[in-house]
């Protein structure tokens, strides 16, 4: 009974027969031929010379397919038992990444060249388990081919995406990347960190009790999260300007405002009263200095004008808190 509990409904690969593997093989090949396209499909919106790509590729992976299918029509006949990825025990497995959009160009290629790096060593290994001179003659081809993979998308690339067309592909990819995640993000963490500056601190010094404090960043943060996060999502579908998924543009908003906003809330769970601002005021000067990198970094803004604009707009802010609070 115990065995039945713990036993694993996958085969082990030595277990498999030549006909199995070749029915492996063949399920493979034809799950990254589907991979390839729907990378390309992905792609071929912002990026065209680089889903033609992929095209290409799934048509040498469809080849490969119809070479294994012919040898096993020879050997076993033209049934294919269904054996799959799943089935084998320790066998790579592709994880569904060509089913988020928008697909990052990079992260596909590098997927890419870690299909065809995995491809070639099951096949290296397949040909070392089949006693037959023709199927191992034929695994090791593709074995080969699979290496030879890498070669092949340079040369695709080199053909499809010469070093100007890729240049601008990478810009476009960067350009999304700040447009859905990084200026989103921006805005909810100068909204969180500066727009409760005021609440926290004037609660901080007119009741001089962390406890309360806290409550009150604590609801202004959160509250301010999911307020800026529903704004984004519904100021902006993305389709004309550009932006991307107005869900991911609302996730970086909403959660980076909280984050701006618990910074220095959560000093005041510290029951001493000044220990809890000094902390809290150290935590607000990593804050508006992490916001002006991110405006020099990625939105390209001076040093200085980020600077004055981040530094006098957190003091303005800082300062009303405490005069409100001490009134």
């Amino acid at each position: 009974m115990l065995s039945r509990f713990w036993s694993n409904t996958r085969r082990e690969f030595h277990s498999l027969s030549e006909q199995e593997i070749l029915a492996l093989a063949i399920s493979s090949e034809e799950d990254d031929a589907r991979i390839y396209l729907a990378y390309a499909d992905g792609l071929r919106e912002d990026y065209p010379a680089s889903a033609k790509i992929f095209e290409e590729m799934a048509a040498e992976e469809e080849t490969h397919r119809e070479m294994l299918l012919k040898m096993h029509k020879a050997r076993f006949g033209p049934e294919v038992p269904l054996i799959r990825r799943e089935h084998v025990k320790g066998y790579y497995e592709r994880k569904p990444d060509w089913l988020v959009r928008p697909l990052g160009i990079e992260k596909v290629r590098a997927m890419a060249s870690q299909m065809e790096q995995q491809a070639h060593r099951f096949y290296l290994r397949a040909a070392q388990q089949t006693k037959d001179v023709d199927t191992r003659l034929l695994l090791g081809e593709l074995a080969i081919a699979e290496s030879g993979h890498q070669t092949t998308a340079s040369q695709l690339e080199a053909k499809h995406t010469p070093d100007e067309v890729r240049d601008a592909e990478d810009k476009a990819e960067h350009k999304q990347f700040i447009l859905t995640y990084v200026q989103p993000g921006l805005a909810g963490l100068m909204d969180g960190s500066v727009s409760t500056l005021a609440p926290i601190f004037a609660v901080a010094f007119a009741t001089h009790d962390t406890w309360t404090t806290f409550l009150v960043g604590l609801a202004a943060s959160v509250g301010a999260g999911i307020s800026m996060g529903f704004t984004e999502v519904a100021s902006d579908d993305g389709v004309i300007s550009g932006r991307g998924s107005p869900i991911k543009r609302g996730l970086a908003t909403g959660i980076m405002t909280a984050i701006g906003g618990l910074g220095h809330a959560l000093p005041y769970l510290i029951p001493h009263f000044w220990t809890a601002t000094t902390i809290a005021f150290a935590i607000v000067i990593v804050e508006l200095f992490a916001i002006t990198w991110i405006q020099n970094k990625y939105m390209e803004t001076p040093w200085a004008r980020a600077i004055f604009q981040v530094v006098l707009g957190g003091a303005l802010v800082f300062a009303a808190g405490m005069l409100i609070g001490n009134a």
